[in-house]
């Protein structure tokens, strides 16, 4: 726990509160790095949490979320909202860091106060996100953020992942992609809470509309549900990037409030369970768990057990490992 000591965690929390940016980064390079502190970090956070209304924004590469992100923050900002971004890329295969770092899109607002902008590696986690993402959210919660917004890595039918993560999720498509067939493919409409059909200003942006309006309109739905509305954007332009936010919002005044805890609760559990999953692969690659497991395969092999009984011995012998080491 020495490393853990290391860290003045009440104080860097403190200043993450008064929206301190080199304290935000701080905080989110420990989640990064799994730091020893991580726990405290989280702990004293926690109170802080829950305010940020979190969009998170998938499509396919080349469909423009770099350029409409930059677009929605400009058009919160407009408002006086505080805005955080949080944007994943691909990891580096040498360094492990983000490849692209692509936020020159976004430089314009390097030096607004009320704006912090994080790039962080997927590192090869599938699903477009990074498996810090959820800390890295919960610090820009409690950094006094009003909207955060979650731009995927962009890897196509696993980018379903971000709508566990966000309260709302934006899906971008682009004409002239097969956007249409592929949202279909890839059950996307039952993830998007909000279509955007960015580059409107290309050839086939009218069909590509009316293809998703009628693939929505199709969709069975329980009576008063919610129906993803499909926008035209132009980002680069700013073109529709106000009919867009106007969806966001509207999505968010639909959820209310217990709608919102409902999908938080469901978020949070998804975090809950992979923690613990994490704590009990951490408990069988030890020496005594790898000792365990090698065992049990001998008796799978000798015909003195099946492998389902010795997988709730594992599951078993572990689960009171990782609950005596909690104590």
């Amino acid at each position: 726990m020495a490393a853990a000591r290391d860290v003045d965690v009440p104080s860097l929390v403190s200043a993450a509160r008064e929206g301190n940016p080199r304290a935000v980064a701080r905080l989110i390079s420990l989640v990064e790095d799994a730091h020893p502190a991580l726990r405290e970090v989280m702990a004293a956070l926690a109170p802080d949490t829950g305010r940020a209304h979190v969009v998170g924004l998938t499509g396919a590469p080349g469909v423009g979320k770099s350029t409409t992100t930059n677009a929605l923050v400009a058009a919160l900002r407009a408002r006086g909202d505080r805005v955080g971004v949080l944007a994943v890329d691909p990891s580096s295969p040498f360094s492990g860091g983000a490849l692209l770092g692509d936020r020159i899109r976004m430089s314009e607002h390097a030096a607004d106060p009320g704006v912090f902008i994080r790039s962080m590696a997927s590192r090869g986690h599938l699903g477009g996100l990074s498996w810090a993402a959820p800390q890295a959210l919960r610090v820009l919660d409690a950094a006094g953020c009003d909207v955060v917004l979650l731009e995927t890595v962009g890897v196509g039918q696993s980018e379903v992942e971000v709508a566990g993560t966000a309260d709302t999720t934006v899906v971008l498509v682009a004409p002239g992609m097969g956007d249409g067939i592929q949202a279909a493919k890839a059950g996307i409409l039952e993830v998007a809470d909000v279509l955007a059909v960015n580059k409107a200003d290309r050839e086939g942006a009218a069909r590509t509309t009316r293809d998703l309006r009628h693939m929505v309109g199709m969709a069975e739905r329980d009576g008063g549900g919610w129906t993803p509305p499909v926008v035209r954007t132009v980002a680069t332009s700013g073109d529709g990037v106000d009919e867009l936010l106007e969806a966001l919002d509207a999505h968010r005044a639909w959820l209310g409030e217990d709608g919102l805890r409902a999908r938080r609760v469901r978020r949070a559990a998804g975090e809950v369970e992979a923690l613990a999953l994490e704590a009990l692969r951490a408990r069988v690659g030890s020496v005594a768990g790898a000792d365990r497991l090698e065992a049990l395969a001998a008796e799978v092999v000798d015909g003195r057990t099946d492998p389902w009984a010795a997988a709730d011995r594992l599951v078993e012998a572990v689960g009171e490992g990782v609950s005596s080491s909690g104590r």
